[in-house]
């Protein structure tokens, strides 16, 4: 692959943009394992290889066992993640394919374990991690 531009320097203000989406996502009240698990999941979805490489370390440093990074990709079928976690693993794959839109069933699975906040929260991490995922795809980042 041909080099391509490196946005924190073709662009530092919208890299800087993006780095406040990291400062306020670190601030939330998620849990550092959801964090991870929406990140992982997004990241695969998309097939952002640099993400994906770079958020199992994360979860793993965090104690999350190689079998539910393993079976993230097949969630509905493992007995490894809550239903809390099986909610958020749910809107961030509807978020992330958001052409076809997030269903009321799902938005709602997810309302009725979090509150406005806490959804909020869940649903601007989604956003954050597709951006980075957009990011590190469109400039050709490569996982090492």
């Amino acid at each position: 692959m041909k080099p391509r531009i490196v946005i924190p320097k073709a662009a530092p203000d919208a890299y800087q943009a993006m780095l406040g989406l990291e400062k306020y996502i670190a601030s939330t009240s998620l849990n550092p394992v959801h964090k991870e698990l929406i990140k992982i999941r997004a990241s695969q979805v998309n097939g952002c290889a640099y993400c994906i490489n770079m958020h199992t370390a994360d979860a793993r440093k965090l104690g999350v066992t190689e079998q539910r990074i393993y079976l993230l990709s097949a969630w509905r079928e493992a007995d490894v993640y809550s239903e809390e976690e099986k909610a958020i693993l749910a809107l961030t794959e509807e978020v992330t394919l958001i052409s076809q839109h997030v269903s009321e069933e799902t938005y709602a699975n997810a309302a009725q374990f979090f509150d406005e906040k806490h959804l909020a929260e869940i649903i601007m991490m989604i956003i954050t991690i597709n951006a980075w995922n957009r990011i590190g795809i469109a400039t050709g980042m490569r996982a090492v």
